[in-house]
């Protein structure tokens, strides 16, 4: 690194290669920390096998030396494939394919696995996390790596990334946010449907929330609701160290039967999320569905209560994530209950601003779980192709715009005040 001389890069083929306590440190000093960032998230993740060179992620961790400090570093894996990624290249890589040009492998720094936007590029400031993104184009330049890929980044990352000529990519999740939606006082009219602002006062209950849905949207939630109770389940949550050995275990029956119903494995292994219940077992929250007394079907959320010197986040300022879930029984609508319903109240009654519903899922908006954007960062080493590329992501951006626009016309909101 020849701008500054006591700054040393150093690339690492191991999470496990970096100290544990110096890893979460700057990961708390960044704006946007996730549980998925924690080292003992991307530990288990290497650890069980679940992310290593077998299943196509081969981990080539940066990090950037200020003497024994370690001042910027980020998750970089060099990927064979394009799976678990959530933000899909396939096309491009096939264009590759066509001209003969070797598109894998490339580099993509990302949590495995993880759709959850969050920051990517740890860093002391702005001109280190500078210097980190030279440091991994400089190196794929190097080592004849085709790209590189900066997945679901915090506004910081995409800022520097596009400092430094990366193309922006856009896509669409959908959040809930824990503030009842109020309408102004109109003037001869109503204003036109997704004219909402937030009142700033957190819902009460979930009948509260309830309140705040267009009528026909309340009642297809309380009939789906309905059609669970009436099935005769019930539902119980356990967090971090309260949730049983069984109750994990089960946990995994059901999400190992979920992969193999839709024909593949899971990406995870069993062996991944004992290491989570065990090294961060706080950032865990799991529901049990039970029917006559037995366990059915289970969904498991993280809670991310982590402090933040940049944000302030704190308990009093928790996030939800849905992850994963899984049944061992068919119960029509079990899945809307288990992953939004019962978090959703869950997430009322504890104060949590935010429950993130994951990738994908238009349906989710009937639950009040609202479109936001969320941005991928891709530096392309070909020049044509980058030149093709950039092109395409225009065209796909008009288009991710315009879908936003029609999304917001048709909010789940009912309308008056």
């Amino acid at each position: 690194m020849a701008e500054e001389n006591t700054i040393i890069a150093r690339v690492l083929a191991s999470p496990l290669d970096v100290d544990k306590a110096a890893w979460n440190a700057l990961l708390a000093r960044q704006a946007h920390p996730t549980p998925f960032m924690r080292h003992e998230y991307l530990a288990a993740l290497h650890e069980s096998g679940s992310a290593t060179p077998r299943t196509g992620w081969t981990p080539r961790f940066m990090t950037l030396w200020d003497g024994e400090e370690l001042a910027a570093a980020c998750p970089l894996y060099l990927k064979e494939h394009s799976y678990g990624e959530y933000v899909f290249d396939w096309a491009w890589a096939n264009a590759y394919e066509q001209h003969r040009v070797p598109y894998y492998p490339k580099a993509v720094i990302a949590v495995p696995f993880t759709p959850v936007p969050g920051s990517r590029l740890l860093a002391r400031d702005t001109a280190l996390r500078t210097l980190l993104v030279q440091a991994v184009t400089q190196w794929c330049e190097e080592e004849g790596i085709s790209s590189v890929h900066v997945l679901f980044a915090a506004d910081d990352d995409v800022q520097t990334s596009a400092s430094q000529g990366l193309m922006l990519r856009h896509t669409v999740q959908f959040h809930w946010k824990n503030v009842a939606p109020t309408l102004p006082a109109a003037q001869g009219s109503l204003p036109p449907e997704g004219a909402l602002h937030a009142s700033g006062r957190p819902f009460e209950s979930f009948d509260d929330f309830l309140s705040s849905l267009s009528q026909d949207k309340r009642k297809k939630i309380r009939q789906e609701r309905r059609r669970v109770a009436e099935a005769g389940v019930t539902f119980r949550w356990a967090r971090g160290a309260d949730i049983r050995a069984e109750d994990w275990e089960f946990f995994y029956r059901c999400y190992e039967r979920t992969y193999l119903e839709h024909g593949n494995p899971p990406y995870l292994t069993r062996a991944f999320f004992a290491a989570i219940a065990a090294h961060m077992p706080e950032a865990w929250l799991l529901f049990v569905a039970e029917r006559d007394g037995k366990p059915i079907a289970t969904s498991l959320i993280a809670i991310g209560a982590y402090d933040s010197w940049a944000s302030g986040q704190n308990d009093s300022k928790m996030v939800a994530y849905g992850r994963y879930w899984g049944a061992l029984e068919r119960v029509d609508c079990l899945h809307f209950e288990a992953c939004y319903y019962q978090p959703l109240a869950w997430c009322i009654d504890h104060g949590v601003v935010r429950f993130e519903g994951g990738a994908q899922g238009e349906h989710k908006m009937a639950r009040a779980l609202l479109p936001v954007q969320t941005t991928s960062s891709h530096w392309l080493a070909h020049p044509a192709f980058a030149e093709a590329v950039e092109r395409f992501l225009e065209r796909e951006g008009q288009g991710v715009n315009a879908y936003m626009e029609s999304l917001n016309d048709r909010l789940p909101f009912r309308q008056g005040t």
